[in-house]
């Protein structure tokens, strides 16, 4: 439908047109160009890979490259309607502090990541005793950039003891959305926050 990978749609559609928006973590710009060619929105994006950053630039997107554990401080108080991590919240070193950044730049913050609550997740450490490699999660554990995985009960919990409202959000498994039993049968969740 949108042209966009089922999970960068997801967050496609929390953005309504016209918005200003941060995507931190943008990797090489796919979900940007696709926000500001088809939402009109006033796109711009940190990434900490500089091949990534080249081809976002490449493609016309203003990102720069940086740190969001360290140089998201630089961006102003409410500076974009919302601030988008998609997908790179399990490999922030400091997720917490990240979110309140995300909320402090952004009237709204879109957070997606991978939920190690799945049942396979589950079944993987049960049965093999292994930390699993799937398709959200493909590399093993010593070589991943992931460090800090949550499932969608920890992320909620984070988000009650911080005092951010949950204003949508939505589950997927594979590319199939899911309704009942989101900790469990959900590989990828989505959350709207705003403080």
């Amino acid at each position: 439908m949108t042209g966009l990978p089922p999970r960068l749609a997801q967050v496609a559609q929390q953005i309504p047109a016209g918005a200003s928006v941060l995507d931190v973590g943008c990797s090489s710009g796919l979900l940007l160009a696709w926000l500001q060619d088809n939402r009109s929105v006033d796109g711009r994006g940190i990434e900490l890979d500089g091949a990534r950053v080249a081809a976002a630039v490449g493609r016309g997107l203003s990102v720069v490259q940086g740190d969001a554990d360290r140089d998201l401080a630089a961006f102003p108080d409410q500076s974009v309607d919302y601030a988008i991590l998609s997908e790179t919240l399990q490999a922030m070193r400091a997720p917490a502090q990240v979110l309140a950044e995300l909320l402090r730049i952004g009237r709204r913050a879109v957070v997606a990541f991978p939920n190690f609550g799945h049942w396979r997740v589950r079944l993987d450490l049960l049965t093999k005793g292994q930390m699993p490699v799937t398709r959200n999660l493909p590399e093993s554990w010593h070589e991943t950039e992931n460090i800090h995985l949550c499932t969608v009960r920890d992320f909620k919990a984070l988000a009650a003891a911080r005092g951010y409202a949950i204003e949508r959000e939505a589950y997927l498994s594979g590319d199939q959305p899911i309704q009942w039993q989101p900790n469990l049968r959900a590989d990828y969740a989505l959350f709207v926050l705003r403080s």
